[in-house]
């Protein structure tokens, strides 16, 4: 499963998150229509289908339970992380505490990230990519390092 593309989208006031299309015949290739949806970074959420949420727990599990840095990485995601499942408009509803971690209002943006979807408030996204875009070069060559 390979995740890619920007997609613009509301969020209504219940919380509710219309997936298009395209992501959505990705992510239910496995037939199922559930989520995980988690913190992300960068101020952002991650959704994860149960198979690449299990893939992504099994790495984690291969880190040493004693760093310090691993048991708080792990309380912080593993806590919040939430199933959520999508209704018959494709639509997923962000837990309330969720989209205020991820400051998510009116206008948000999902982003296919490999094996993953982010969810961003779209005006943080922006801001984002036009603080690194101008570097797309030298990021590229320091992630193939």
């Amino acid at each position: 499963m390979l995740l890619t593309g920007v997609f613009s989208r509301s969020i209504d006031q219940k919380l509710r998150v219309a997936l298009p299309r395209r992501l959505r015949e990705t992510l239910e290739s496995d037939g199922r229509q559930a989520l995980y949806i988690a913190p992300g970074t960068d101020q952002s959420l991650a959704l994860y289908t149960e198979d690449a949420f299990a893939r992504l727990a099994e790495r984690l599990a291969q880190s040493s339970p004693t760093r310090q840095d691993v048991r708080t990485f792990n309380r912080l995601f593993y806590a919040r992380a939430q199933r959520v499942e999508w209704d018959s408009q494709g639509r997923v509803r962000v837990p309330p505490e969720l989209a205020e971690l991820a400051r998510l209002e009116k206008e948000v943006v999902l982003l296919g990230v490999q094996d993953h979807v982010e969810l961003w408030a779209a005006e943080h996204w922006e801001s984002y990519l036009a603080e690194r875009q101008s570097r797309y070069d030298e990021i590229a060559e320091a992630a193939f390092r």
